[in-house]
């Protein structure tokens, strides 16, 4: 970097950070739609190449970081190059199923990177300005939270953590270890007592808090709180950015934490629960059932009877939830779509906005499956045309389409917005059993008189549809 001299440096540096944030704003921007989302990525992606290559550039300014990076630029190429690798493989050998916890882990990579920036400053025991080493301990806080409880997250997705554990003042405990974590935050920023002793407890503190958090929590908010430990990664991320001036970091980790505090706040409105009733209610466990009790029996239908409803009607609206995830479906309910297409039939995709176990599962597998983006609609869009519909499709979708949710307030997701299966002029509902959802609610779509139950796995229940409408010729 001779043949830079500082302020030349400097200027590059400050431009192409001008250029990074134009490119994430814009990436950020182009992945609102399903349309333009792979270009946002890749919008995205470049200007974090780019924030990666001046960094290069530090050591020529001399000043900040940038003399103790030109003594590590070999443990940073090799960071990168590992880290890409991993990325490559898992981003090519996990499947679309497996998304949500990928997700997960990705989010906490964020967040423990966070916390591992500011571990290296606070482990310095350099005395610094107290708003620079509030913002190291903050980011230290949050990012270990979001590390340690994005790990919980990926174990009850990936079903490693099977169950939610609770136990009376487990919301004291979590308190008293918050309180704590504070503490020793408050000593090592002040600089009162920034021993590497007071910085391991600060730290270990706020791991173990990030997994008593996460641990209550049922799989049924696990959209809510990967969204939500996102926001809180870019919230680390920005704050690490300032203690490093790093103006990319900043930049990302504002981006990302805003993007991910309004989605939290998106998912949470489409479920009708505040955040605080999302991380401390407990509800969603799948050790027990939650809810009243429903009248009725379930009434099976064979596939070959599903399949002439369908080929005879006028509209089919498809609603996908986790099910047809789980059996990787998606690709024959594309291909059942237009068989029914090709007979005239009017087929539309309605997605609740917290279908599956992240945000957006749904419309990336139906994506991936090639669904054109016009024949998906979102919950304001398709909720009214339910009314004229001849068969509503469900396909391993459970509390989104529960009518309880509009008629008894007795059961946790009384007021929760739903699509309005229910009143399509019949339904049919993909199932592998009897029993109840993710949440531990009892479905009473399933009991209506117009509704019919087709057993079995998502893919091959919907194989067996697809047989049957090419019989009918």
């Amino acid at each position: 970097m001779s043949f830079l001299n500082p302020s030349a440096a400097k200027w590059i540096i400050d431009a192409a950070y001008i250029l990074v944030a134009f490119l994430f704003i814009t990436g950020l921007k182009r992945m609102s739609s399903p349309v333009t989302a792979r270009g946002g990525i890749l919008w995205a992606g470049l200007g974090m190449v780019i924030a990666t290559l001046v960094t290069f550039l530090a050591p020529a300014t001399g000043v900040g970081h940038g003399p103790e990076l030109a003594t590590n630029f070999g443990l940073v190429v090799v960071a990168i190059a590992v880290g890409g690798a991993l990325a490559w493989w898992s981003g090519k050998r996990v499947a679309m199923t497996d998304m949500p916890q990928m997700i997960a882990l990705y989010n906490g990579f964020g967040g423990g990177a966070a916390a591992a920036i500011a571990a290296v400053e606070l482990y310095k025991g350099v005395e610094q300005p107290l708003a620079v080493g509030t913002l190291a301990v903050l980011g230290g806080l949050i990012g270990s939270v979001s590390f340690s409880g994005s790990g919980i997250a990926f174990g009850k997705l990936q079903g490693l953590i099977k169950k939610s554990f609770r136990f009376s003042g487990q919301q004291v405990l979590n308190l008293v270890i918050l309180a704590a974590a504070v503490l020793h935050g408050a000593l090592i920023a002040t600089g009162a007592h920034a021993t590497p002793g007071v910085v391991t407890a600060f730290f270990l503190l706020a791991l173990v808090l990030g997994i008593t958090m996460t641990l209550p929590i049922g799989g049924a908010d696990m959209p809510v709180v990967i969204s939500l430990y996102n926001a809180l990664t870019g919230l680390a991320v920005g704050f690490e950015g300032f203690v490093l001036n790093n103006a990319a970091m900043i930049i990302a980790g504002t981006v990302v934490g805003s993007a991910g505090t309004l989605l939290t706040q998106l998912m949470a409105k489409a479920m009708n629960r505040s955040l605080g009733n999302v991380l401390f209610s407990g509800f969603g466990d799948t050790g027990g059932a939650a809810g009243g009790t429903v009248t009725g029996s379930q009434k099976p239908i064979d596939a070959n009877d599903a399949g002439v409803m369908m080929a005879f009607a006028q509209k089919v609206i498809v609603v996908p939830g986790y099910g047809m995830a789980v059996g990787q479906a998606q690709h024959k309910v594309w291909e059942l779509a237009q068989l029914l297409q090709h007979r005239g039939v009017t087929v539309r995709f309605a997605i609740h906005p917290v279908a599956g176990r992240m945000p957006g599962h749904m419309n990336v597998l139906l994506a991936e499956a090639g669904v054109p983006y016009d024949l998906i609609a979102d919950l304001e869009e398709v909720n009214a045309e339910f009314e004229t519909t001849d068969v509503a499709l469900i396909i391993g979708a459970n509390d989104v389409v529960n009518p309880v949710a509009r008629n008894d307030k007795s059961s946790p997701i009384y007021g929760m917005p739903i699509l309005n299966a229910d009143k399509a002029k019949n339904v049919v509902v993909i199932k592998r059993g009897q029993g109840q959802g993710f949440s531990g609610i009892e479905n009473a779509l399933f009991y209506l008189d117009n509704t019919r139950m087709l057993y079995g796995d998502a893919q091959g229940a919907v194989n067996q549809l697809i047989q049957a409408v090419k019989a009918i010729g």
